[in-house]
């Protein structure tokens, strides 16, 4: 099983604390957040990580290695000096042959609370469908409504429209094949939320839901709120080890 981590952004929102660091990096619970998230795909069965960097790139590289510490298998795709999106750094992943026929895609600054491995297993099953997205009943309240959801499928997904139909949200891991990046082209940028749209479009986007509420650490509220989350959750001592 393998797992890509867009792991590329600035960060700006953070301020000082990304100056110097990626924000995949920054201390949560006294330990860089990309431990935590490695070591809970780890959890539910990962083996093979790619890490699509940018900012302070070499940083998460010196700090994961090849992820022997880990049990993993590591390797990178560097963003280069022509920023791509998200979709175009997977694209670029592709090119340099680093995808697995089926992978999952997650962020590097999202906490989820979930089985990681069970969007892949549910495209796994699903061989009539492209991609399985994760989704999490919002109805507005820790993001903006972006998703329509029915008969197992994500029916819409637009970003930055308001429809009373959206009462889900994109919840931050997105199994995919490798087939639908193929079909990108080479260096131009796009975004994953483009890929995402048009394949709910054309009915070949599953949608698993999540029970949780997402954690993020894009925002000093929301490195806050996950703070909290382990704290409240006994889970802050684990995070620490």
């Amino acid at each position: 099983m393998q797992a890509v981590i867009l792991a590329g952004g600035l960060g700006a929102r953070l301020g000082a604390r990304t100056r110097d660091v990626p924000k995949a990096l920054v201390p949560v619970a006294g330990r860089p957040f990309l431990a935590l998230l490695v070591e809970a795909l780890a959890r539910d069965g990962y083996r093979e990580l790619v890490l699509c960097v940018g900012h302070h790139g070499q940083q998460i590289l010196e700090f994961l290695g090849a992820g022997e510490a880990f049990g993993l298998h590591v390797t990178y795709s560097h963003d280069g000096e022509r920023l791509l999106g998200t979709g175009g750094a997977i694209r670029q992943a592709l090119a340099r042959n680093l995808l697995a026929d089926r992978f999952l895609v997650t962020y590097g600054d999202s906490y989820l609370p979930f089985d990681y491995a069970a969007p892949l297993r549910d495209l796994e099953a699903h061989p009539e469908a492209l991609g399985t997205m994760s989704v999490f009943e919002n109805h507005g309240a820790w993001d903006a409504s972006n998703c329509a959801i029915g008969r197992g499928l994500v029916l819409r997904y637009e970003k930055g429209v308001e429809d009373k139909a959206f009462t889900h949200i994109d919840y931050g891991a997105i199994a995919l094949c490798r087939s639908v990046i193929a079909e990108q082209p080479a260096d131009v940028p796009f975004g994953l939320d483009t890929l995402q749209h048009q394949l709910a479009k054309v009915g070949l986007l599953r949608a698993f839901e999540a029970k949780g509420r997402f954690y993020e650490i894009g925002s000093e509220r929301g490195l806050a709120d996950l703070e909290q989350k382990l704290a409240d959750f006994g889970e802050i001592e684990v995070a620490r080890r």
